[in-house]
């Protein structure tokens, strides 16, 4: 059988577009099969061929070409890879368009997708399934907030990803601000209670019905919290894999995200991130498009665990076509 052909999407309307560029360039460099791209610019337009490619270094935000659905001869394509992280690309709607054209593509399809998204839902079924998460509320925009938790708390857009839009609340004054800030990024926010003493811990998950999990990474850091300058800016975090963790702990962590993998009906690929509080283990999100960019946990993960990057891009798309 020859080399499928895969068509990498990348870029986004989302706040997280810069962020999916690096990715973008990430798996390019390692993809092992045939790769086009396709980049959807912030006005949602899109660029193909060598201006696609142009505007991954490009420091000026590009202005699409050719207006949605683009000129792209579909057919062309064994697989779609879309690498278009936050609202419009995690959250259900690429993965919509690709059901209707009938194309194979990497990752969590709609249904999964949009319920990671929106981590108010996301909780609800977690909890419901007795995996343990933070206490939390949602709030939509206009109603009257009432939290019945005090101070600290975080704020944070219910539909976002990469920390946009999250403010650590310490006292109640601050929470319009945060609110405010929040509802510019969605109409739903999510109020979760902070935890004093928290280590960060994530897991990747790779896989269908039947998916593996990673070695346990553990992110650390000096920021209030693991902000979105921490996230993409080199050096700031400090990435230990596997993650100084007791055995128990970490097969824990790991149990945990394959039944929550599985519980929300996840394909491909997940990142799965915790909160290891006092020997408590939370979950607290999971990521159906994990970053691909150089300080990204993911594919560093895999590779901690023997799947070097081009064996995991391998991998996701052979899990794809399956």
């Amino acid at each position: 059988m020859a080399a499928p052909k895969v068509l990498l999407i990348a870029g986004g309307r989302s706040p997280e577009h810069e962020v999916s560029l690096l990715s973008a360039q990430g798996v390019l460099e390692h993809m092992p099969f045939p790769t086009e791209l396709a980049v959807i610019a912030k006005d949602g337009g899109w660029l193909l061929g060598e201006e696609a490619f142009a505007a991954l270094g490009a420091k000026v935000a590009p202005i699409g070409r050719h207006a949605f659905p683009p000129p792209l001869d579909w057919s062309r394509y064994d697989v779609v890879f879309p690498l278009l992280h936050g609202r419009w690309g995690e959250d259900g709607t690429i993965q919509g368009f690709l059901e209707i054209l009938g194309k194979p593509y990497v990752g969590a399809g709609v249904a999964a997708s949009a319920l990671c998204m929106d981590k108010d839902l996301s909780k609800r079924v977690l909890a419901q399934a007795g995996i343990p998460v933070v206490p939390w509320v949602a709030l939509y925009q206009g109603e009257r907030p009432f939290i019945p938790f005090d101070p600290p708390f975080f704020v944070k857009p219910a539909n976002t990803g990469s920390s946009i839009g999250i403010r650590r609340v310490e006292h109640y004054a601050e929470l319009e601000e945060a609110l405010a800030e929040a509802f510019r990024h969605d109409q739903k926010a999510v109020v979760e209670q902070a935890l004093s003493g928290v280590r960060e811990l994530e897991v990747g998950i790779l896989g269908n019905i039947f998916g593996e999990a990673s070695p346990v990474g553990e992110v650390r850091y000096q920021a209030a919290f693991y902000d979105y300058e921490t996230k993409y800016t080199p050096g700031r975090a400090e990435l230990l894999i596997p993650a100084p963790l007791d055995p128990g702990t970490q097969e824990t962590v790991q149990e945990l995200a394959l039944k929550a993998y599985r519980l929300l009906g996840i394909r491909g690929m997940a990142r799965v991130d915790f909160f290891l509080v006092e020997g408590e283990v939370y979950l607290n999100e999971i990521n159906t498009i994990p970053g691909f960019t150089p300080t990204s946990m993911y594919p560093r993960l895999f590779a901690a665990g023997g799947l070097p990057y081009p064996e995991l891009l391998r991998r996701l798309v052979e899990l794809a076509l399956e």
